[in-house]
This record gives structure tokens, sequence and C-alpha cells, in this order.
């Protein structure tokens, strides 16, 4: 191959277990993927359709669940393949895909999640001027470049993956193509691999962690000077998102693993794909008075 490497494709080794476990995590999987994925489409059908939710805050929350679709899509369906035995295999070249898709889509997230906290910032800080300032086309702006950063924020890293060498062995102690996998069998040196994704990493994570506790700062502290009645309000705009950022910082904030126990790592980001996606559905959803009418009203019509 191009990149020197012998190794064409990887076996994952998923989950360690027995088959009557296989069976009861592909069930755990399917469910969780297909009401994620189901349930994420039809509300931005419906966040599309209704013109009461042609907001800013629905355009942003639509990017979000699009995304988790995609995230969970990148890695479901691989994953029930694999406890299912029809598909232990993966080439090298989707292997890498699959790596940099992960580490893109994750990037975006945390952007999305940012910008959602600023656009709740404008919302209650500066209510009488939100409509002049977040116009749709600043809006489409800011969700544009959350996707265009994450995603040239890993290039480097794809590339610099792509280049090492694999001489074996070829099997993945994981249910996907992470980071931490690909460096272990690699027979090359990788410390400029660690470096970079290092850096990314931090530099991704700061930033919109920042941007996001400065933005939740002025919106605390403007709550604390309104009524009572307002103050509710207020805080009816900020809590499902505040409950999202709460889930997925959860999955973030782990000790990072050691080769020998990577089975920390797999069960965190098998929360972070399948039960986190589907609650945030459920939190974005329940927890917000016009969606939950709009959902209403289109029940009533079928």
């Amino acid at each position: 191959m191009s990149n020197g490497t012998s190794v064409e494709e990887f076996i994952l080794l998923g989950f360690p277990g027995t088959w009557h476990s296989q069976v009861s995590l592909v069930v755990v999987f399917a469910l969780t993927y297909s009401l994620t994925v189901r349930g994420k489409a039809s509300t931005i059908a419906l966040m599309w359709m209704n013109s009461n939710l042609c907001t800013p805050m629905y355009f942003f929350l639509c990017n979000l669940f699009l995304l988790e679709i995609w995230y969970s899509m990148g890695v479901a369906p691989k994953d029930i393949g694999g406890m299912l035995g029809t598909s232990q295999t993966i080439s090298f070249s989707v292997c890498i895909l699959q790596l940099f898709f992960l580490l893109f889509l994750g990037s975006t997230e945390c952007f999305l999640l940012s910008v959602m906290a600023y656009d709740c910032y404008l919302a209650i800080c500066h209510h009488l001027r939100y409509s002049s300032i977040m116009r749709t086309v600043v809006s489409a702006r800011l969700a544009l470049s959350s996707w265009l950063v994450g995603f040239l924020s890993h290039l480097d890293a794809g590339f610099l993956t792509s280049r090492l060498t694999f001489c074996g062995p070829d099997v993945i102690n994981h249910f996907l193509c992470d980071i931490d996998s690909c460096l272990a069998l690699s027979c090359s040196d990788t410390w400029p691999m660690e470096l970079v994704t290092f850096l990314v990493s931090i530099i991704v994570v700061v930033a919109s962690c920042v941007l996001t506790l400065v933005s939740y700062v002025y919106v605390s502290s403007s709550m604390l000077r309104i009524q009572a009645h307002g103050r509710k309000k207020a805080f009816s705009i900020c809590s499902a998102h505040l409950s999202v950022i709460t889930i997925y910082g959860s999955t973030l904030l782990y000790v990072k693993p050691l080769a020998e126990i990577l089975d920390l790592d797999k069960l965190v980001i098998t929360f972070n794909t399948v039960i986190t996606s589907l609650l945030n559905h459920f939190i974005c959803t329940l927890r917000n008075k016009e969606l939950k009418q709009a959902l209403g009203w289109a029940s009533q019509k079928k």
C-alpha cells in the first residue's frame, strides 16, 4: 500500500463475553440505535415543517440531532455486525475513514454546544436585541463554522494516521477504529501523531468549554437580577441545553485508561454513542414546551 503498511484489514474484537451476553448487547444497541435515528429524524422533520419552530435555537438543535444521527450510524451498525459475527473485519482505508469521521463529529459537537450556549446568552442577556443580532444568516454562519472547524481541525490527524506503518498484529481490542487503538498497533514512530492529536484535542475542548462557561456566567448573573417569573422563563430556555452539556461532558471527564484496561474506554464510547445520544433527544424534546406542543399537534393530525 502507499503508506508502506503490510496490513490491509483489521480484526475488531468488540466486547468480550458469552453468546448470551452478545445477544443482549445486540438487542440494546439495535433498540437504542433505532430509537435514536428514527426519533431524531422525525424531530428534525417536525422542526422544519412547523413555522413556530423556525428559530435559531431549533436550527442549532437540528444540527446537533443531525450530527448525532451520523455519529450513531458511523458506529452502531458495524458494532452490531461484529457482535453477530458477520462483520468483525474492517479494511485499512475504512478504518482510517471511521477514525477521522468520529474525531470530526466529536469536535463539531463541542463547537455546536458552544454556539448554543452563546445563543442562550443572547436570548437572555440581550433579549430586546436578540432578533436583530441572531439573524438567519448569522445562525447559518455559526452552524457552518462549527462543522467546518470540526472538519479542518482533524485533517492532519487523519492524514498522519494514514501514513503510519502497520506490520502486524492486526487485531484491534475495540468495536471501532479509534486513535489509541491504531497507534498501539503501528510499528512506526507515533510521536508526531500523538502530539498533533493531543494539541488539537486540548485546543478544541478548552476553546469550546471557555466559550460555554463564559456564556453561562453572564446568563447566571443576568438571571439573578430579574424577577422570579422572568427567571423561570429564562431557566426553561437553558435547562435542556445545560442537561445536554452535563451528560456530554460527563463522558469526557474520565481518566484515560491504559492499554491493558481498554474495556473502560469501550464502556465510555458505548455510553456516548448509544445512551447519551438517546438521552439528549428525550431531554431536548420533553423539557421544551414548544416542541412538546408541536409533537402533540403532529400526533393529533395523524
